[in-house]
């Protein structure tokens, strides 16, 4: 069976210990029997789509196509996929706006209560800082800026622990 996997999931391909696989930006453009893509990218061909927001998510996905291709890795070790330091009783009185899925997700694994007005915090990725603008002017130093795939590290542990962080130091350092 011929894989071809986008740049963004080849990490997980490797902590799932699939060997054999190609790296392009358009699935769609190989010959390849199957695609393993993030779930938000769109391909005609048949794929396995996966989520790599949240440290579970993660583990999930390393598991599920491990299954799936019949392999094993063993360098992987699930419990060294975890966020610690999450005080989910003290973020769920926090209200956050949030755009985008993917920034949603990993709110609510941080137990954070997500509301569609008038939050505590305003939470979006970088690519959507022109289109709400006066919002973030409006929300001043309650505004936090995450950055998106295509400018974070490739490696999903590292980019979950990045963002992280980053909304716990944000969030929560402020109350």
């Amino acid at each position: 069976m011929k894989i071809v996997t986008t740049p963004m999931c080849e990490d997980v391909m490797k902590l799932s210990g699939v060997k054999e696989y190609d790296v392009n930006l358009a699935p769609d453009s190989t010959d390849a029997d199957i695609a393993v893509v993030l779930s938000e990218t769109n391909t005609s061909m048949k794929s396995v789509k996966i989520k790599l927001n949240t440290f579970q998510q993660i583990k999930d996905s390393v598991e599920m196509l491990m299954d799936m291709f019949h392999t094993e890795n063993m360098e992987y070790n699930p419990d060294e996929i975890v966020f610690h330091g999450i005080n989910k009783s003290r973020n769920k009185n926090i209200n956050v706006k949030v755009y985008s899925n993917f920034l949603r997700d990993i709110l609510e694994d941080l137990g954070y209560c997500i509301v569609t007005e008038n939050g505590d915090y305003l939470v979006y990725p970088d690519y959507l800082r022109d289109n709400i603008r006066d919002e973030i002017i409006s929300m001043n130093e309650r505004a936090v800026e995450v950055s998106s795939h295509k400018n974070s590290p490739k490696d999903p542990i590292k980019r979950a622990e990045l963002r992280y962080k980053l909304l716990e130091k944000k969030l929560c350092m402020k109350r």
